[in-house]
């Protein structure tokens, strides 16, 4: 059996990344210590790990703020209250909240690393019915 447990994104600042994505999800991160920290989330964790740590996986196995391929999607209740609340905290915002033809309304910046952030509300009945709400 294979379940899915976590993303990690490598970071040159931990305490920095980790200030960003508390406030955007409003969930306290659990360090395991100064160089690790987790947002644990219902469905799954972002794990947020030092560039310090890379050589314990091997030597230049991965880059901080190097990301160019994959998006961080959390579920809202209410992306355009969502922007409201983290506007002021958002330096690179992609787009502003905008309903995607499958259906989700969604809000795309970038953290403090350039990574894509994706905040979506399932807006149409299809898209509520796949994600159950």
């Amino acid at each position: 059996m294979t379940k899915f447990m976590s993303t990690r994104l490598i970071t040159a600042d931990v305490h920095r990344l980790v200030a960003f994505y508390e406030t955007v999800t409003g969930i306290g991160a659990v360090w395991g210590n100064e160089l690790f920290a987790e947002i644990p989330t219902a469905v799954g964790t972002l794990a947020i790990g030092s560039d310090k740590t890379v050589p314990l996986f091997g030597v230049g196995s991965a880059e901080p703020a190097a990301n160019r391929s994959a998006i961080i999607e959390f579920i809202v209740d209410d992306v355009d209250a969502e922007y409201e609340r983290l506007r002021e905290h958002l330096s690179a915002v992609v787009t502003e909240p905008t309903t995607m033809p499958w259906g989700n309304r969604a809000l795309l910046f970038r953290d403090p690393d350039g990574n894509l952030v994706n905040l979506f509300t399932p807006v149409t009945a299809e898209a509520r019915a796949k994600f159950g709400v």
